[in-house]
């Protein structure tokens, strides 16, 4: 298995010891240092929050980047097969994160983006109890067929994604939140007109109102800047 050992993170804004984790899943070819901008927009509404944006463990061909696994097919057979080989590593870093800071997993919440939404999925409903929230952006949600069969938990779920994307079409939002609203999932989900293979300020903004009621409750959430 291959192991998570580098990738960039921020401090909770309060100096204390963290109360909560949100992990940060990069898309393919991206790294930890790109996603980690997200923390500081979301960091207001979640002061004790230590913000976690892990290298994927395998490098790819584009400079500085890294993949969860090899983009090399398309299918949705392959896209499973990566997302089930890549999980371990995700769910060993979590658990080393969780027993590092005495936390569990009601304290952590998953969020990714393209590559990284689909490895947030994959491991946030297959985790053994439930994590708080898991956010996805622009991705989709893969291995859907062996989810009715499989032992899964179901945090509630956040999909945001770009009317106008050429990389990943808005259709697998659309399928995504079916197939787990199908499995008794409470899904939000939202669709950003114009907006390509990125997050724009509505999306940034939803995601940590999302991230911060799950973790806090609603008075938290509120306190999210724009």
């Amino acid at each position: 298995m291959s192991k998570i050992v580098n990738g960039s993170s921020l401090q909770p804004l309060s100096g204390e010891k963290p109360k909560q984790i949100v992990l940060l899943l990069h898309g393919y070819g991206s790294n930890g240092a790109d996603l980690i901008s997200v923390a500081p927009h979301w960091q207001r509404g979640l002061p004790d929050t230590l913000f976690l944006a892990p290298n994927a463990p395998q490098r790819c061909g584009m400079e500085g980047g890294y993949q969860w696994w090899p983009l090399t097919a398309f299918t949705p057979a392959a896209l499973a097969q990566g997302a089930k080989e890549a999980a371990p590593a995700i769910d060993a870093f979590i658990d080393r994160k969780l027993a590092q800071y005495d936390l569990t997993d009601s304290d952590l919440a998953i969020v990714g983006f393209s590559q990284g939404t689909m490895m947030a999925l994959h491991v946030g409903l297959r985790r053994t109890r439930p994590v708080a929230a898991v956010v996805g952006y622009s991705g989709m949600l893969t291995g859907a067929p062996e989810l009715s069969h499989a032992s899964i938990t179901r945090p509630p779920v956040l999909l945001i994604h770009g009317s106008a994307d050429p990389v990943v079409p808005v259709a697998a939002l659309h399928a995504a939140k079916c197939e787990l609203e199908h499995l008794g999932i409470v899904v939000t989900a939202h669709v950003l007109p114009g907006v390509s293979h990125s997050v724009d300020p509505v999306g940034l903004r939803m995601g940590g109102e999302f991230v911060a009621k799950a973790l806090h409750g609603a008075e938290a959430g509120e306190r999210v800047t724009k």
